[in-house]
């Protein structure tokens, strides 16, 4: 009996809180006295035109940014050629578009280092060394980015100046007024520097592979001329190349030092000494074969002379 009389009191407590909880939310509306609800307009509202209509309206084959900055600019109240008509002067960017300019171009800054310069080679080669030689983390990654990066300045150091020379001077002394020409110009070294570099490697079928993947005839590759090739096809297969003649150098780089462990090796093997791991061995013996042969020297000497600096054609 007290057993049933517990369970009549939980189920009774259980019920409470049921009916308690279906009344938790907000009042239900008065049947009596309805409010009226105000109609949904289905009038659609004027949408400003966004990024995707601005390069649909772009050419096809060559996407040229400044043109799309200037037409987001202008697309705003008070900015570009509006506010400048009001101050009697010539129309450009706003301060807040200026400032999203520089904080695009700095976030984008590395991934156009990474595609469009020396850097990919570079990098993956001393990558490859460090690895031959055996140190894990010796030298640090740090320091092997920011050796790249000053070799990237070097090797890079005469097509930025062409871009200065026939691009970013010209535009400040007012020569050149056209967005359009603008961007011509200055993608034009880098454009000759791709090119050059793909012609001295003869890495032509990354480039080829590209152009048939866009639907661009590759069956006559020597009817084709550097001006039917746009960047959205010369960046990637310029990426391609550089993978290829990196791990070419790396494998050459890593060859010696492949030696130096299979030689260990062999003679721990002979004086049955297996236990000891041969790179315990070896290490020392690498880098002492590398310092007198002054490595660093030929590695980086090797990869500067290894870009063509030709001129353009």
């Amino acid at each position: 009996m007290k057993l049933a009389k517990a369970l009549a009191i939980l189920l009774a407590t259980f019920a409470t809180n049921l009916a308690a909880f279906a009344q938790v939310g907000p009042p239900l509306p008065d049947a009596q006295d309805p409010k009226p609800v105000a109609p949904i307009s289905t009038t659609p509202s004027p949408i400003a035109p966004t990024l995707t209509d601005l390069i649909k309206a772009s050419p096809a084959r060559d996407l040229n940014p400044l043109e799309m900055l200037d037409a987001a600019a202008n697309a705003l109240p008070n900015s570009g050629e509006k506010a400048g008509a009001a101050e009697g002067k010539k129309g450009g960017l706003s301060t807040a578009l200026n400032i999203l300019v520089v904080l695009t171009v700095v976030t984008l800054a590395p991934s156009i280092m990474l595609m469009t310069t020396c850097f990919v080679r570079i990098l993956i080669v001393l990558g490859l060394l460090r690895q031959a030689m055996g140190t894990q983390s010796v030298p640090p990654p740090q320091v092997i980015t920011a050796l790249a990066l000053f070799m990237t300045l070097l090797v890079m150091a005469p097509t930025i100046d062409r871009i200065n020379t026939e691009a970013i001077v010209p535009y400040r002394a007012g020569e050149i007024s056209n967005y359009d020409e603008l961007w011509t110009k200055a993608k034009q070294p880098l454009r000759d520097f791709m090119f050059n570099q793909i012609e001295a490697t003869g890495n032509w079928s990354s480039l080829y592979m590209i152009l048939e993947y866009r639907g661009i005839d590759t069956s006559e590759p020597e009817a084709l001329t550097r001006a039917d090739v746009d960047m959205v096809s010369l960046i990637p297969a310029y990426m391609l190349s550089e993978l290829k003649v990196a791990f070419l150098m790396g494998f050459r780089v890593y060859l010696p030092f492949l030696v130096i462990d299979m030689v260990i090796s062999t003679m721990l093997i002979a004086m049955s000494m297996m236990m000891l791991p041969p790179v315990l061995i070896s290490l020392p013996f690498k880098l002492l074969l590398f310092v007198l042969v002054d490595g660093w020297t030929l590695v980086v000497g090797g990869l500067m002379n290894s870009f063509a600096q030709t001129g353009s054609s």
